[in-house]
């Protein structure tokens, strides 16, 4: 590959790694599209690449995090544990699907995501307007935990086959089902992310499906990227940037499914 190709890596690396820092959701969303679209990568391999970048990332922005105390993995580590399990069969999972055929699912799984971004941001809107925030009560402990297991195996399996590293998902059950602050939860969530991703890693590895030196260019940049997002996130309007980014993640992924209906 050529240099500029390196360096036009880095910064979808840094868009990557900012999007992760900002707003909790897996940069993977935005990597797939673009490797497969500009940089003509398999799709295989595009979701394998993506997901080494989303540990990198994962790791960088949960460090940042972690030293402001917004990290909390003891209450969610029963999603952690059995969403990396998931992470395992998804990756086994993909292994058996058609190039083409992963394509078009994993074109409707970012408009899902887009969507739940939607719903996400609208949630946070209205609570101001209330008085507490909903959550879902069990009367005993293991109920929680059953959830967070059922719930952790299903982020894994969506993460193992499509890429995506499950933020928004992880977010969504920990605020909840767990009832985190938001902070909390999308360091956690985070943290939870680069083990998720991690494993499908290794699952997609193992069979061929990475593309290391591109991998590398992108996660150089997922780290500046998501540094300075970290560090500057407590100061942005995390409602309007989150709608721009459900805008995009619904873009790229009618326009992905739209070039693969068009070459079939």
């Amino acid at each position: 590959m050529s240099i500029d190709t390196y360096l036009l890596a880095i910064v979808v690396g840094v868009i990557t790694g900012g999007v992760t820092s900002l707003i909790g959701a897996s940069g993977v969303m935005v990597i797939v599209p673009i490797l497969t679209l500009i940089f003509h990568v398999g799709t295989h391999s595009a979701i394998g690449t993506s997901l080494f970048v989303d540990v990198i990332a994962s790791i960088t922005v949960s460090y940042n995090y972690y030293k402001n105390g917004n990290i909390d993995l003891k209450r969610g580590i029963w999603i952690a544990l059995s969403s990396i399990i998931g992470a395992q069969l998804g990756a086994m999972f993909s292994s058996q699907i058609k190039e083409q055929s992963l394509s078009y699912f994993f074109g409707i799984a970012l408009v899902i995501s887009g969507v739940l971004l939607f719903v996400r941001n609208s949630k946070m809107k209205s609570e101001d307007k209330k008085p507490a925030e909903k959550s879902i009560r069990f009367t005993k402990g293991w109920q929680q935990i059953v959830s967070s297991i059922i719930i952790g195996m299903g982020i894994g399996i969506f993460s193992g086959m499509f890429g995506a590293g499950g933020g928004v998902m992880i977010l969504l059950a920990l605020i909840i089902i767990l009832s985190f602050p938001m902070h909390i939860a999308i360091g956690t969530s985070t943290l939870i992310m680069a083990m998720t991703a991690l494993s499908s890693t290794i699952g997609y590895g193992v069979r061929g499906y990475l593309n290391l030196p591109l991998g590398c260019a992108l996660a150089i940049g997922a780290i500046i990227g998501g540094t300075l997002g970290s560090r500057y996130a407590n100061n942005v309007n995390e409602l309007t940037l989150q709608k721009v980014v459900s805008i995009v993640f619904i873009f790229l992924g009618v326009v992905m499914t739209a070039i693969e209906l068009n070459i079939a």
